[in-house]
């Protein structure tokens, strides 16, 4: 699963157009700088799954753009057999940010996918939008017409947002082999949360419609399905959801039954968000942060700052390398150069697949001798995610208190940067972006060790360190006070957040709502 939210232009504080969220992986993650890069002629990239996959597949070569954008991402290592390093988007140097969210199709159109299936999967899709859109609208086409000429490689259904200065759009691509995708535009006063992504309703004649996209069969084949009838049902459009989808996992459930689940009915949580506009980048940041969906298998946090008044070099991707609920935010302008990220933010053995079959390689040793970043912040997230009364208020407000330094700071860094862009410094110019990067990471890594060397003296100081128990395995044990609260979840994690404690914000549109900074 994945989380997405997108707030246009004229609902934010700053008339910046805000996009964020997070991917759900059990793998390694690290923080990815792609340059731009010319291509040959005749050059071609690999997309598919492989037989290794829930519905198995085959990787074909398709033509390469004879240029690929620059672009920021979170990268990783595994999901279900389709091939690494796999990306879920982040933000391009046109200022294109973009999401990739789980978007569940019909059973019938999963048991319809033929084996092997082939096509780009979805991270292809997002991977080559990054590469190759220039805005939101042209990230849709490119995703489109990839389906439309090659196919698409699915585990089951999937989705993407895409948002640039002035508007955003909502891409869905179902399961079934039929080249089934649909798309809808998402405006300035606008609000969407993917979780998962949907699309409602669709213009029957949205070819002439400039607010929405699909594929030439995703009305007619409703229609042979049997799964809308213009004459019984809406003639005029299709709820796509209620056609392709599944209902919403959390409709009907309360907090009570299963507080994991029941916070999954996007329009909810849009209403939501629309009760706190207009939105700031620091609300986008808590929101992203919050702990009742950042949790351990929150892969990164990400939020893209795309500002309507910046060169495109400045826009900006705040990115938590694993899971923001314990991770502080540092800010990526697309400007970086990909020599900034330290090697302590780049990829790891720890969770990488495989990676305890071999020997490590001599090449790799120093690379690997520094303290891998999201290792660190995992065991800040292990520890408090142990007794979050005691240390979740604390280590919010330390990471809250860092990123406000971080946004404190831009003004004069981006001041300095124009003086000497107009003095012809541009590489001078880079580099104060690129150290500044590089910086800001490291120091956000130490403020992480230090936390970390508290929570765990505190915690052997007041509990003492508690020890699986029934069981071997230390991939099947769950700690004790989650069984106890919670008799029942979507399945078992480790996450920070119980719906009993009064230690949350009653919203997310308070920045620092946490005490002990």
């Amino acid at each position: 699963m994945s989380i997405g939210f997108y707030v246009g232009n004229q609902l934010t504080k700053d008339g910046s157009t805000l996009l964020g969220g997070f991917g759900h992986e059990p793998s390694s993650h690290w923080i990815d700088i792609v340059p731009g890069q010319h291509h040959p002629e005749g050059a071609t990239t690999q997309v598919g799954v492989t037989e290794e996959a829930n519905i198995p597949g085959r990787l074909i070569d398709i033509p390469q753009a004879s240029y690929t954008n620059k672009f920021i991402s979170s990268s990783y290592s595994e999901f279900e057999g389709f091939p690494p390093p796999l990306t879920n988007g982040g933000l391009n140097e046109y200022g294109v940010g973009g999401r990739d969210i789980w978007s569940n199709s019909r059973p019938e159109l999963v048991e319809m996918t033929l084996e092997p299936q082939q096509g780009p999967n979805y991270s292809d899709l997002a991977r080559i939008a990054m590469e190759r859109a220039r805005t939101a609208r042209e990230a849709v086409e490119i995703i489109g017409g990839l389906i439309n000429t090659y196919g698409y490689s699915t585990y089951g259904g999937n989705s993407h947002l895409f948002a640039d200065k002035q508007e955003g759009w909502v891409v869905i691509e179902y399961a079934g082999g039929q080249g089934l995708w649909a798309a809808e535009r998402l405006g300035p006063d606008e609000v969407r949360v993917s979780y998962p992504g949907y699309i409602h309703n669709f213009p029957v004649d949205f070819e002439g419609n400039d607010n929405y996209m699909g594929s030439d069969n995703i009305v007619s084949f409703a229609r042979e399905q049997g799964w809308w009838n213009p004459e019984t049902d809406h003639p005029d459009y299709l709820n796509l959801q209620d056609v392709y989808g599944e209902p919403f996992e959390g409709e009907g459930v309360s907090m009570q039954e299963n507080h994991f689940v029941s916070v999954r009915v996007p329009p909810e949580r849009e209403a939501e968000v629309m009760g706190q506009t207009p939105v700031s980048l620091e609300d986008m940041l808590a929101l992203v942060r919050d702990p009742r969906w950042s949790n351990d298998r929150a892969g990164y946090g990400q939020v893209a700052h795309i500002r309507p008044s910046v060169p495109d070099r400045l826009q900006t991707l705040w990115l938590a390398v694993t899971g923001a609920v314990t991770t502080p935010y540092v800010p990526i302008p697309i400007e970086t150069d990909p020599y900034a990220v330290p090697p302590e933010f780049v990829q790891h053995r720890y969770l990488t697949k495989y990676a305890d079959s071999t020997y490590l390689s001599a090449d790799y040793a120093p690379q690997e001798a520094t303290r891998y970043a999201v290792r660190e912040f995992k065991r800040l997230l292990y520890f408090t995610s142990e007794h979050p009364v005691q240390f979740l208020n604390y280590i919010t407000g330390a990471m809250e208190y860092f990123e406000q330094g971080e946004i404190a700071e831009r003004a004069e860094l981006e001041e300095k940067y124009f003086w000497l862009l107009q003095h012809h410094q541009y590489e001078e110019a880079r580099k104060l972006i690129s150290q500044n990067v590089h910086q800001r990471l490291l120091e956000s890594l130490r403020l992480g060790m230090q936390l970390t060397d508290i929570v765990d003296g505190e915690t052997r100081r007041l509990y003492g360190i508690r020890m699986p128990t029934g069981t071997s395995d230390p991939g099947e044990t769950t700690p004790p006070w989650s069984q106890e609260m919670i008799e029942e979840t979507d399945d078992e994690l480790v996450t920070c957040y119980d719906p009993r404690l009064d230690i949350y914000p009653r919203s997310f549109g308070v920045f620092n709502h946490y005490a002990g900074c």
